[in-house]
């Protein structure tokens, strides 16, 4: 049936859970319905995909682990030397680990075999190789969530409640 948004009473995105969650706090009065896709569960109470809770709920900062599979994602899947999108990308630091570079979010990028072999040892100035973009931090770890399932073609709707650009 689908996954749901869940939304602070302040209207800024919580976390995702799953549709029969979100029922159960709709029935208890503890969340309302924001959207929904047109689908019912029965005769006149639509499935939710955007819910927001009736009261505030402090959230501790959650960290976004620094893994290749988080660093792909990050950066789509694509070499940000020559924009190359396929399934044999590598990681690259971006100022070389023999030259004191760290593993961090603003120091690694995705990047194919070949552009990671030709950069080599060197810094992408050094090798008249500039970075499609500029590699940071993921804003949060809802955040890096709710782009995937936004970038894959579901829950469109999530759009609205996320703060920065969800079009690329």
């Amino acid at each position: 049936m689908g996954k749901v948004l869940v939304l602070n009473a302040s209207f800024e995105p919580l976390n995702i859970t799953s549709w029969r969650r979100a029922v159960v706090l709709l029935i208890k009065g503890k969340a309302e319905q924001v959207e929904h896709n047109g689908k019912y569960i029965y005769s006149g109470f639509p499935l939710p995909t955007v819910i927001r809770l009736r009261h505030y709920v402090r959230v501790p900062y959650k960290e976004i682990s620094l893994t290749r599979k988080n660093i792909l994602h990050r950066d789509q899947q694509t070499c940000q030397y020559c924009s190359y999108r396929g399934e044999d990308l590598t990681l690259d630091h971006v100022i070389p680990r023999s030259r004191g570079g760290e593993d961090s979010w603003e120091n690694m990028v995705t990047a194919c075999v070949r552009c990671n072999v030709k950069k080599g040892s060197r810094t992408p100035k050094e090798a008249n190789m500039p970075l499609l973009t500029t590699p940071h931090r993921p804003h949060s770890s809802l955040y890096f969530e709710v782009t995937k399932h936004v970038k894959n073609g579901v829950n469109q709707e999530w759009r609205k409640y996320v703060i920065g650009d969800l079009s690329s």
